[in-house]
């Protein structure tokens, strides 16, 4: 039968059982063991999804409040948790049937999910969050941003290219840069001695400092919709490209390629992956597809702090890299051929890592993660 209202109905299947579930838990207060079962539930084929949001709100904000204090519930409480995170479950699988309203699953989902969690208490262990979050959620950010991330290389090397060309071609160019002396001193002595002038370890520290605050910048901007983000890799092209178009002028840019390539090639690959991630989340803010923007918004947000969390490490190793070998008194192709192995290791680190947690569904966000944006 078919039931006509002004609030939203859904029709759906003929009437099926619900799985039946198990949940084991251990009381707090008593220390004792208690197992309940699910027991299969029978959905109608109509259901008002307005008038069954509206009966069961109640059940919900309660379940939510017992979750928010479950540190310190009496036994009763602890009684009354178990029993609503059943009903809840339950309430839960029929709406996921009848309703595609996502919001709605996705606050539900959350619930259940932090309902379950106090019920068990389930906690995984830092090293279980740690192996998670780095072959999961920073390479599947990483991955899921990949247009973004080779856009802008490929604008950032064309903006090189061209002002290299640009400067080393024209000796008007290089007369607004510098008097002879000072183009002479910076291509015959301090391209090369800035990897070296400074003690090894603590040259490392600065430029590990300085990138990460590079990277910082470029995933902080994203706040406007990441229209600064272009203005700051502009302008690190545009000093690069100088710099070529000086070295190439004088006959010396092979040596410096040997000295920016070692370290050169992952450090700018993490800077492209902070601002791919900074500029895809302003892009979030604009063009949010079908989905609720605050949930997008706070999906992808999340997801940039662990992209900036990971690129802490990949800029450490960077900077390792220019302090230790960059430097060195190694051959400019073994210095090199370190840079293109370091480069490659983390490409394929994050393609292999970053597809397969694609493929499980993985978004890179955090287990148990709320909806939407808080406001106040």
């Amino acid at each position: 039968m078919v039931v006509h209202s002004s609030r939203r109905s859904v029709t759906t299947s003929p009437i099926v059982p619900a799985r039946e579930h198990c949940i084991s838990y251990r009381s707090l207060s008593r220390g004792h063991h208690h197992r309940f079962q699910l027991r299969p539930r029978y959905y109608a084929t109509q259901v008002d999804v307005d008038a069954f949001l509206l009966t069961h709100r109640g059940t919900w904000d309660r379940l939510d409040q017992l979750v928010k204090k479950r540190r310190s519930l009496t036994g009763a409480e602890i009684d009354e948790l178990v029993e609503l995170y059943q009903r809840v479950s339950t309430h839960l699988s029929m709406l996921r049937s009848v309703s595609s309203d996502p919001l709605l699953i996705g606050r539900l989902s959350s619930l259940v999910a932090r309902a379950r969690a106090a019920v068990t208490g389930a906690h995984a262990p830092l090293t279980s969050t740690f192996v998670r979050f780095w072959t999961m959620s920073f390479p599947v950010v990483a991955y899921r941003a990949w247009r973004w991330w080779l856009a802008t290389a490929v604008a950032f090397f064309a903006v090189v290219v061209l002002i290299a060309f640009w400067v080393a071609g024209s000796a008007e160019v290089q007369s607004v840069i510098g008097t002879p002396t000072e183009i002479n001193e910076l291509v015959n002595h301090d391209v090369e001695s800035y990897y070296s002038e400074h003690p090894a370890t603590a040259f490392a520290l600065q430029v590990w400092v300085n990138n990460s605050w590079v990277a910082a910048k470029c995933i902080a901007m994203s706040v406007v919709l990441g229209l600064p983000i272009p203005l700051v890799l502009f302008q690190n092209a545009a000093n690069v490209g100088v710099i070529a178009g000086l070295m190439f002028a004088a006959g010396r840019g092979g040596l410096l390629l040997g000295l920016l390539i070692p370290h050169g090639l992952l450090e700018l690959t993490a800077v492209f992956l902070a601002a791919a991630t900074g500029m895809r989340l302003g892009w979030s803010v604009i063009a949010p597809g079908d989905r609720p923007r605050g949930q997008v918004l706070a999906e992808q947000g999340r997801g940039v702090v662990s992209v900036a969390v990971g690129l802490v490490g990949v800029l450490l190793v960077s900077g390792l890299i220019e302090a230790m070998v960059t430097p060195s008194p190694l051959p400019t192709f073994v210095r090199i051929a370190i840079g293109l192995i370091a480069e490659a290791a983390f490409v394929s680190y994050i393609f292999y890592f970053g597809r397969r947690a694609a493929k499980a569904g993985e978004t890179g966000d955090i287990e148990d993660a709320p909806d939407v944006v808080p406001t106040s």
